[in-house]
């Protein structure tokens, strides 16, 4: 296969008409910059080039393959400008994956802001509600980084990007409502909106009631994370669910729990962060989750202390 040099000599014979000329601008020798052609003819079977009185002259075929050696001459350079833009930082494309609540809460402020700041980043975005497929593009090397709770797996590399509430949604008319907190064993035999089964929050739900001895009754399924707390504020049951999923302008009531439940929301990658990457992620650290004033003020009212809430809270 033809090398860069013997097409950098070939177009830099074709632009001085001289192999010496050619030397000259390459910082190499004649019979150098001969060999390179040469070879390249050998590779290509046939004559690039002629040496006449006045010069050289190309030779249709080498007129052919001057084309195309511009182009890749030029796709090597930007082969490492990019290569140098995304080590800086500068530069590349972005592959993130997300749990399906936090790319409004938590990823859309720092995607505007990287839009603005970095036009030269292209950033990918792939929404998922479980964690075992986001952490399997991870590492098939389809996503650079997910943004999920803390996984259980400890064969990645993990950094904490922000903390999330966990709350009830209600109707606005529903008992509960009146209360500024709520303890989760206010919610038994309580009619639930919960998560369908591929929605991972299904099952970690599941075992944070089971852990507090609480029974609910579910009445509904949904495997958009967002439509929990809507459905409940229709009045067809109450929902537990991040806050992130409690869009601006919520209709129904949203509460504390007392203590505060919250998770750890944290950066997945499959080793050390690169440059790119690491600079993504203190965005999203400075940043954390954005909560509506709405949704801040119905929390404010009530809850103590953060923690997981148990079969004695």
């Amino acid at each position: 296969m033809a090398t860069l040099r013997a097409l950098e000599c070939l177009v830099a014979v074709a632009d001085s008409r001289s192999i010496t000329q050619a030397a000259l601008l390459l910082h190499s020798s004649q019979p150098a910059v001969s060999h390179q052609i040469a070879s390249l003819e050998r590779e290509a079977g046939t004559i690039l080039l002629r040496r006449e009185p006045r010069g050289v002259k190309l030779t249709p075929a080498g007129r052919a393959a001057v084309a195309d050696a511009r182009r890749a001459i030029e796709a090597a350079a930007s082969a490492v400008r990019s290569a140098r833009a995304a080590g800086q930082a500068a530069g590349g494309v972005l592959r993130l994956v997300s749990a399906q609540s936090l790319s409004v809460a938590l990823l859309a402020p720092v995607i505007r802001q990287w839009g603005r700041r970095h036009p030269d980043v292209a950033i990918t975005l792939r929404e998922s509600t479980s964690m075992d497929e986001a952490l399997g593009l991870v590492d098939s090397d389809e996503a650079d980084v997910a943004l999920l709770p803390t996984p259980s797996s400890d064969r990645f590399t993990i950094t904490a990007v922000a903390e999330e509430e966990i709350v009830l949604a209600t109707p606005s008319s529903h008992p509960l409502a009146r209360q500024p907190a709520v303890r989760l064993e206010d919610l038994e035999g309580a009619p639930l909106v919960h998560f369908a089964p591929d929605n991972g929050l299904s099952a970690w739900l599941d075992q944070s009631f089971a852990r507090a001895g609480v029974r609910l009754e579910t009445v509904m399924r949904t495997s958009v994370t967002t439509a929990a707390p809507q459905l409940a504020a229709a009045g067809l049951g109450v929902a537990v669910c991040p806050v992130s999923a409690v869009s601006d302008g919520f209709p129904g009531a949203v509460r504390p729990f007392s203590p505060r439940w919250v998770r750890q929301l944290v950066a997945v990658t499959s080793g050390e962060p690169d440059p790119l990457v690491a600079r993504f992620i203190g965005n999203l650290r400075g940043h954390g989750v954005r909560v509506p004033r709405g949704v801040r003020t119905q929390l404010a009212e009530g809850g103590t202390s953060a923690g997981t809430p148990g079969p004695s809270s």
